[in-house]
């Protein structure tokens, strides 16, 4: 602690903002500062305990405080300000802003005055742009930007704010379709830069200790957020830009997908082959052949070719009585020679000129325009579109090209210029469809696939993806890094297109690596060009037959990972976590993202390359850890070299706890949530505590209405003499038998055969294998606690 205030004493000095600013005045308000200076006021508010937000408002300029990326807003915040004369300090819990009068200067500490962040140049207006300039440490890593491949330290590159596809990228992606203006750093704070207009984000590319956010026009508000810890600062984070809803549970199954069915026989025909060779399926994914024959010319027709589905009704029926939802593509472009631009023009619908007629321009499908989902007729419009492909029976929505893909900056939309509002039109697409279902279908999960949104999409209930993604090896490798990082930006589902995208390599090797890291993803969706398979039925014998396994793992784990998604929906904790979460202060984790955990209990280590025999893999000192399939044990604060086998990537369990599995079945609307197993690798003394969540799988907000869910609290504790068990209802719903819970317990580990097992004191029969130390018995909760005890 003295060596860092000795630090920070001595170069405070040299951290002075514009040597040109002035402080003028102060006043303080209820909800913070507001603070005069020779070219412009500072407005400074307390949002929470944790978070403060920043604007500069230029001499001349009209404060817009509308945000498209926040929620929070400074209501009778807890703080005290203070003036001693030359400084201003206005303190909360876990906040300290010191605001220097001469040289002027802001500066953000923690209560024991250790530098979270400090302006340096502060603003600064250039030739055609705004700048606001930071004061970086030498020793801090820095994340975020969005989705992008560049390695998990993102400091040292210049990145551009404007949501971009990368056709077929690899191990490198410096510009892609998720442009957050969100940097994170190791030391656990993060600041976001409320403005959604283009620019870019300098991470100390200078080499000089700097941050930068650079931007054509708009607001300069940014918020400082700090947490006590990894899980803290991401949940403060959704607390401002908000939380993922719960996704219908049908979309932690698996996806049948393509580019493309091109005809209603074909798609019966796939489900068809999944149902033959019993591969569980939840959803068909339809690409844009379901509105016209050719690629080009026919986008924007947003109805049926009758001519290849002509019974589309029919068809949606058929396939939702087997249990498999339909999920369509759509696109914001209407080209001119599509069936419904003379609609959009007549209702003006579209995007602009300066001269009020409709923009249109050239690209890859034709000559176009866009609807201006800004516009009240634009949003109307649209939805109609969705309203009718709903009650027709669609299941999930498919939004893509909405970077938007070609957007000209002399277009004009009704929130402004498409430089200004360029990054937030997927994000605006996705909240016309969340609120049209909150609207017209308030019983129905909406399905929202976009591969562009910004900071807060995921409160619209936005999936994203990873874009066109190449199918090489080097398509994959960058896969886990892009999805860590988004889920710490907020985003806690951005998966890939399993197996890759872009491109006719046949590698099944490599197929089937992709499949067994997705398991361990948000959503398991394979998808790619016609020229390779994408589809786990259509794959030779044997490979298919290594896929469904994966397939079938993934519906085992349902029980586990839906609970994932609610600790997301309530904490905003992301699925997939990077290994710094369990060791912060390890600087050799804060850059690892080829190995990570999956919620709590599973550390993954995916292989990306060919022909791989071993690898070495990081054990967090947090815990013991144990190979899922070999269930050889591994201690924690350690590397280990691993074999590696063709069935199954790298899998780990952390030691003492109660991982939630259940049966495989053709698709999720055969689940149920009684059917509950367990598997423990118990280790020495210790206990784990963990809250299972249940419910219908389709009820919105589900969690928010104590009739329509269920919460499990479920304990472990072992110590030398026995092992305890216990399973109590926290809340019940009054749906009949919801609260039981029946299946088998395996614990692993066991040296010594029991002397008995007991469930709520009565002998309960079990099997004991001395060879693998395995314990097996068959369990019943039905009550409000079920307490099952191990004696050795």
């Amino acid at each position: 602690m003295k060596k860092t205030l000795f630090f920070f004493l001595t170069v405070s000095l040299t951290w002075a903002q514009n040597p040109n600013r002035k402080f003028t005045d102060f006043k303080s308000s209820t909800a913070g500062l507001d603070i005069g200076v020779t070219d412009g006021r500072y407005q400074i508010k307390v949002l929470s305990d944790q978070i403060i937000e920043t604007s500069f408002i230029p001499n001349g300029e009209t404060f817009n405080a509308a945000s498209h990326a926040t929620l929070l807003s400074s209501h009778n915040p807890k703080y005290t300000a203070t003036d001693s004369g030359n400084e201003l300090n206005l303190n909360t819990p876990h906040i300290k802003v010191v605001i220097t009068k001469q040289p002027f200067q802001i500066q953000y500490l923690t209560p024991t005055h250790e530098r979270i962040l400090s302006e340096r140049l502060g603003y600064v207006r250039n030739d055609s742009t705004e700048v606001l300039d930071f004061n970086l440490t030498p020793d801090e890593k820095l994340y975020g930007g969005g989705a992008r491949a560049l390695g998990m330290n993102r400091r040292g590159n210049r990145l551009a704010l404007y949501n971009r596809a990368h056709y077929g990228y690899e191990t490198r992606a410096e510009l892609m379709n998720f442009c957050i203006p969100v940097v994170l750093s190791s030391k656990q704070y993060l600041v976001h830069f409320d403005n959604p207009a283009i620019g870019h984000l300098d991470l100390d590319s200078q080499k000089n200790n700097s941050l930068q956010y650079e931007t054509i026009s708009g607001r300069k508000t940014y918020q400082v957020v700090v947490g006590g810890s990894w899980p803290e600062l991401i949940q403060n984070f959704t607390t401002l830009t908000g939380r993922q809803p719960l996704p219908p549970r049908w979309a932690f199954g698996n996806f049948a997908s393509r580019f493309g069915y091109r005809s209603q026989e074909e798609v019966d025909r796939t489900i068809q082959k999944f149902e033959n060779d019993k591969i569980p399926v939840d959803a068909i994914i339809l690409d844009l052949y379901w509105f016209g024959k050719t690629i080009k010319g026919t986008m924007g027709n947003l109805d049926w070719d009758k001519d290849t589905f002509p019974e589309p009704e029919k068809m949606m029926a058929d396939l939702n009585a087997k249990g498999v939802k339909t999920v369509l593509i759509t696109e914001p472009f209407i080209l001119t020679t599509s069936q419904k631009w003379q609609e959009t023009v007549d209702n003006k619908v579209l995007a602009t000129r300066k001269n009020g007629t409709p923009a249109v321009w050239d690209f890859y499908f034709g000559n176009t325009g866009i609807v201006d989902v800004f516009k009240p007729e634009g949003k109307k419009w649209f939805w109609a579109v969705y309203k009718r492909l709903i009650s027709q029976g669609m299941g999930g929505i498919w939004g893509d090209l909405g970077e938007p893909e070609v957007f000209p900056s002399g277009v004009m939309t009704a929130a402004g210029k498409a430089d200004e509002v360029h990054n937030i039109y997927g994000h605006r697409w996705a909240q016309l469809i969340a609120e049209g279902y909150q609207n017209d279908f308030p019983k129905q999960r909406p399905f929202i696939l976009m591969r562009a949104g910004y900071s807060g999409s995921q409160r619209f209930g936005m999936i994203p993806w990873s874009g066109d993604v190449n199918r090489t090896w080097g398509g994959l490798q960058s896969q886990m890094e892009i999805a860590l990082q988004m889920g710490i930006q907020g985003l806690g589902y951005m998966h890939s297109d399993l197996g890759g995208f872009a491109g006719d390599y046949f590698d099944n090797e490599l197929y089937l690596r992709w499949l067994q890291y997705g398991v361990f993803n948000p959503i398991f969706r394979p998808h790619a060009q016609d020229e390779v398979a994408s589809e786990v039925a259509r794959k030779d014998i044997v490979t298919k037959a290594k896929a469904k396994k994966s397939v079938e793992l993934r519906y085992q784990l349902l029980p586990y990972n839906y609970t994932l998604a609610y600790e997301n929906s309530t904490t905003g904790m992301p699925l997939m976590r990077p290994l710094f979460f369990e060791e912060p202060k390890n600087e050799s984790l804060q850059t690892v993202a080829d190995t990570y955990l999956w919620g709590n209990d599973f550390l993954i280590k995916p292989i990306v390359h060919p022909g791989i025999t071993q690898t070495e893999v990081y054990f967090p000192k947090t815990a013991n850890w144990y190979d899922f399939y070999t269930h050889k044990k591994f201690s924690g604060g350690k590397k280990a070299t691993v074999k590696v086998t063709e069935e199954h990537i790298p899998t780990f369990v952390r030691a003492n706890t109660l991982v939630p599995m259940t049966e495989v079945v053709q698709n999720t609307t055969l689940y149920h949530n009684n059917v509950l197993n367990f598997i423990a690798y118990v280790d020495g003394k210790g206990m784990s505590e963990r809250t299972l969540y249940f419910d219908d799988g389709t009820t919105p907000n589900a969690n928010n209405l104590s009739q329509n869910h269920e919460l499990l609290h479920a304990s472990l504790n072992t110590d030398d003499k026995k092992i305890v068990l216990t399973f109590s209802q926290n809340e019940t719903t009054s749906a009949p038998n919801i609260s039981e819970k029946k299946g088998t317990i395996t614990v692993y580990n066991v040296t010594l055969k029991p002397k008995k097992v007991t469930q709520n004191g009565l002998a309960i029969p079990f099997q004991w294998e001395a060879k693998t130390k395995k314990l097996t018995f068959l369990y019943q909760h039905n009550q409000s606690k079920t307490s099952i005890t191990i004696v050795r």
